[in-house]
């Protein structure tokens, strides 16, 4: 008996591109964490990722697949925001709490009254310090040190060079070292 040689043509389908949902449902809570710290507002944050949704699956025949796709619908956010009418004032404070009621301190067995009031000292220190940042330099540590982008993703993101965004991170932190040594120097005098 002989058998012939046979050449395996398909064994399995070809990758098929991933959807829309796919891809995009997945940041839901992120791009909603980043549009709530842009705008400040509950609601202009679920207008802001609703918005951006829609351009998102507009565009979604244009976006090339294989790219960043986390990256791409953090830029579409971010202009939606910035031509939006709160965007437009880039002079907005940022607050680090996502709630109204302000930041939650669970108290422990070991957390005294004291620790707990230095705590949240702290917290309002650095917030100030913050809201007193330019835009430019609160988001670049937003997108860093909040939602842990890369530089590659945080250039893709602001459509800027990654070499900037080293060059705005490395400015944005040294500001905000001397803006909270400031406040401290101020506090201890005062």
């Amino acid at each position: 008996m002989r058998f012939g040689r046979f050449t395996l043509l398909c064994v399995a389908s070809p990758p098929q591109p991933a959807t829309f949902e796919e891809l995009a449902m997945p940041l839901f809570e992120q791009l909603y964490n980043f549009a709530h710290w842009l705008s400040q507002s509950r609601e202009e944050a679920e207008d802001l990722v609703q918005e951006t949704y829609a351009k998102a699956l507009r565009g979604f025949p244009s976006y090339q697949q294989g790219t960043n796709f986390r990256a791409w619908m953090y830029r579409i956010l971010r202009n939606t925001f910035l031509t939006s009418r709160t965007g437009l004032s880039a002079t907005m404070t940022v607050p680090l709490e996502t709630d109204e009621e302000g930041p939650v301190t669970v108290a422990t067995d070991t957390q005294t009254p004291e620790v707990i009031f230095l705590e949240r000292s702290n917290q309002e220190l650095l917030q100030t310090a913050l809201d007193e940042l330019p835009l430019h330099f609160r988001e670049v540590l937003l997108l860093c040190e909040v939602e842990e982008m890369s530089y590659r993703e945080i250039a893709d993101t602001l459509g800027i060079p990654v070499g900037t965004v080293m060059s705005r991170l490395s400015r944005a932190r040294s500001a905000l070292r001397g803006l909270v040594r400031g406040k401290l120097q101020g506090v201890q005098k005062g």
